[in-house]
């Protein structure tokens, strides 16, 4: 049987929240993104060059709590708190639940640092245990991965013939396209609610907590 997690439904939900919670950030958390590593260093190096040292500083500390989060990640993957922890994996999705519930409440004047630091460490988590559609690899995160994956299946369809590479083309272009749907949906919700335009965030990552329970119950019959 296919694992909860490595399935479709699943991937689109990640990537959805991943796509919204960039925007977000962006949007009113100081213009850092959450989830994008590769633009924060970026722009932490042209923050550095301008010598704006507050705002490369800005920057850095979501990618050192990224780090950290891949960290313990890898940890848990291990199988090291099995013994400790049930079901890991759900509670490390009802954590960033939990954050990005909390994160609601903070309003825009309090320090960004407080609110994307955790952010980027429950992201890291979830991306980094999260990273596979049945035998297809996929990043939640960033979408250049996806599109290139797309367009080589995509290629192998219609050149090569090949029926087989035509389903994952399918599947990375829908990974793809919710990326940006996500984005999308979070500068709209994030100009229309605010802080608060992340509750929408936590409610897509609820639902695939419920997967797991439903899985879970229709494996048992």
């Amino acid at each position: 049987m296919q694992s909860t997690s490595s399935t479709l439904r699943f991937a689109l939900l990640i990537t959805l929240a991943s796509g919204f919670l960039d925007s977000y950030t962006f949007l009113v958390r100081g213009g850092v993104f959450a989830n994008v590593q590769t633009a924060n260093v970026i722009l932490m190096g042209i923050g550095l060059s301008d010598r704006h040292w507050a705002a490369a500083l800005l920057h850095l500390w979501p990618i050192l709590a990224f780090l950290l989060g891949v960290t313990l990640a890898v940890h848990i993957k291990s199988g090291r708190v099995d013994h400790l922890l049930n079901h890991p994996i759900r509670w490390t999705i009802a954590l960033q639940v939990g954050v990005l519930a909390a994160v609601g409440f903070v309003p825009t004047s309090v320090p960004h640092t407080y609110v994307t630091v955790p952010i980027a460490f429950c992201t890291a988590m979830t991306i980094t245990m999260f990273r596979s559609i049945g035998e297809l690899g996929y990043f939640a995160v960033a979408t250049t991965g996806n599109l290139m994956h797309m367009i080589e299946y995509g290629y192998a369809a219609s050149v090569d013939k090949r029926k087989e590479a035509l389903a994952a083309f399918s599947t990375y272009a829908r990974v793809a396209g919710t990326f940006a749907a996500g984005a999308l949906i979070g500068a709209i919700a994030t100009q229309l609610m605010n802080a608060h335009a992340v509750w929408l965030a936590a409610g897509f990552l609820a639902v695939t907590l419920v997967f797991f329970v439903v899985d879970q119950r229709g494996y048992r019959t």
